[in-house]
């Protein structure tokens, strides 16, 4: 629990930034690669081959490639379409997916109480994020699913490879990545714009920032912590980043929430993660 709470505040504050200094500015695809480029550096010392079977190792590269890499290029590819609040508002969905998907990995068929606190912490999540939607609504819901559902598949892989195929996760890291940049270099070759480069230091500053501590220590920290609890909790941890994010604008941009919406949906979120820890699980 605890490193899925640093890490929901390392993630707090990409939303922003992405939103306010690279979305429209920098080529989307670029962006991705340069943060996953940089994640994949930094866990290279750590890859290994000897002792694994060439499945497993594609395994944990294609659970890179959907958790990272095709959920990276569909997110920045929403920021076109919607704004950060209408980003994380339609993201609430996922921790529905991650337990259900989970649920159909393992074999073991859906359990309604997993699925109730995950929705519970939909509902929370909904209720601080509403808001006027844009004219992109279509859009940007679409691709966000899509973004949602391609991040639970490949966290909830990750989860499902370290209970069946275990291997350190340092290691599984430096191939989780390999498959995640695999993904972006594809795309940038097919669909890059060599043209919307950064410009500045702050953008540039940014993409390295997002890259190794972000992306590199952070869903690394993500996944470990994915690991060491059960997917109901995993689910709902996955909706903190909401009131996070809106404590973030509040203290670095000053744009304050609508506090009764939060505080409520906060407060649902919470009592999910206490429903579910305390009677479901």
């Amino acid at each position: 629990m605890t490193l899925l709470i640093i890490t929901t505040v390392l993630w707090a504050f990409s939303f922003s930034l992405i939103g306010v200094y690279l979305a429209g500015q920098v080529d989307s695809v670029f962006a991705v690669l340069v943060r996953l480029g940089l994640a994949a550096l930094v866990f290279l010392p750590f890859l290994r081959w000897r002792g694994y079977r060439i499945s497993t190792l594609l395994l944990y590269m294609l659970a890179g490639m959907m958790q990272l890499g095709i959920m990276y290029l569909l997110s920045f590819e929403a920021y076109l379409y919607l704004s950060v609040q209408e980003l994380l508002l339609f993201t609430v969905m996922t921790p529905l997916y991650i337990t259900l998907i989970y649920d159909l990995m393992s074999r073991r068929g859906i359990r309604p109480g997993y699925a109730l606190s995950a929705l519970l912490a939909v509902v929370g999540a909904a209720i601080i994020r509403y808001d006027h939607l844009s004219e992109h609504f279509w859009t940007g819901l679409i691709l966000v699913q899509l973004a949602n559902l391609s991040f639970a598949i490949g966290m909830v892989g990750y989860k499902r490879l370290q209970e069946t195929r275990p291997m350190p996760q340092h290691t599984a890291f430096s191939w989780f990545y390999i498959g995640a940049l695999l993904a972006a270099v594809i795309a940038w070759f097919l669909w890059g714009n060599p043209q919307k480069l950064p410009v500045t230091s702050v953008q540039w500053g940014i993409l390295v920032w997002l890259g190794i501590v972000a992306s590199g220590l952070g869903y690394f920290m993500w996944n470990y912590g994915a690991t060491q609890v059960d997917a109901g909790t995993l689910g709902i941890m996955n909706n903190m980043h909401v009131p996070a994010g809106l404590l973030v604008n509040l203290a670095i941009w000053q744009e304050q929430p609508d506090w009764p919406p939060f505080i409520i949906g906060g407060g649902l979120i919470i009592a999910s993660l206490w429903f579910h820890r305390r009677w479901v699980r």
